[in-house]
């Protein structure tokens, strides 16, 4: 009888996470890099990061004045002009034609109060996230109305 092996591929919540990793280093917000994978039935149906809206100079090319300026953290909000890395993984899913509703999403931040509104109205079932952010307890609430399921990613054993 032939000896089972471990299986040394990631788990699809390892795969889906390390790919928004990825995309996050697409930022061009010089404050925080964010990426964002939208998937469902284990297929990629849409990603995201932060950045300055299509066609809009860049962060780093002092498109932003929020992130051209030494404003703290959480200062002058109405200034920036970067959009979320969810926000644009809904967008884009929408500008490619492709349904999103019934599908999980994967951050590498938990999601703001304006983007957990636009995961609900997208159809979004669940939320897989990395670190916390502002992971405010009206976002859990409105969550748990709406039938969105939430849980912060946790990265399992090493395989061997």
């Amino acid at each position: 009888m032939a000896k089972k092996t471990k299986d040394p591929r990631p788990s699809w919540d390892e795969y889906f996470m390390e790919i928004a990793e990825v995309v996050s280093r697409r930022s061009n917000c010089m404050r925080r890099s964010v990426g964002a994978v939208v998937m469902k039935d284990n297929h990629i149906l849409s990603t995201g990061y932060n950045g300055t809206p299509r066609g809009v100079k860049n962060c780093f090319a002092g498109g932003c004045p929020r992130c051209a300026a030494t404003t703290k953290s959480g200062a002058h909000l109405e200034e920036c002009l970067c959009t979320h890395a969810e926000q644009n993984a809904i967008c884009q899913a929408a500008y490619y034609g492709n349904s999103i509703a019934g599908g999980t999403i994967y951050i590498t931040i938990s999601p703001c109060l304006t983007c957990a509104k636009l995961i609900i109205n997208s159809g979004i079932k669940e939320v897989v996230y990395g670190g916390d952010y502002a992971f405010i307890d009206k976002v859990k609430e409105m969550f748990k109305a709406a039938g969105v399921k939430h849980r912060k990613f946790k990265v399992e054993k090493l395989k061997g």
